[in-house]
């Protein structure tokens, strides 16, 4: 068991509630490993990275996204699939975030640190 890598970040859940922030934080990981040119169109990459960037997407999704695609052999295709999946929580939760911040009012909070950390989740 000591060869399974650890996860870099939180796994995608399968409500897609933390979809923003996975996508960004694989974006960063893919980039840092020379992976990213597997998820964008027309690219030229090879089996064995495509298969690198495919296992690492695989491990940083919920058990149950992955049976959902399984067959799924291309890490394009996949990322795909599940931006059309979730792509619309963008339009669900933006305006949210907004009308949160709009709303949010420092005299609410009994100290800084609450209003800090309620500011933080909005923002995230």
């Amino acid at each position: 068991m000591a060869n399974i890598e650890n996860r870099k970040f939180i796994a995608l859940d399968i409500s897609g509630k933390n979809y923003l922030s996975w996508v960004l934080d694989v974006k960063l990981h893919l980039s840092a490993k020379k992976l990213r040119h597997t998820i964008e169109e027309d690219n030229a990459a090879s089996n064995e990275v495509r298969a690198t960037a495919l296992i690492f997407l695989r491990h940083h999704i919920d058990d149950s996204l992955k049976y959902e695609y399984l067959t799924v052999e291309n890490p394009l295709e996949l990322w795909q699939n599940l931006n059309d999946r979730f792509e619309h929580l963008k339009a669900v939760v933006l305006p949210k975030a907004l009308n949160d911040c709009s709303q949010l009012r420092f005299q609410d909070f009994k100290t800084v640190s609450e209003y800090n950390s309620t500011l933080f989740k909005i923002v995230s």
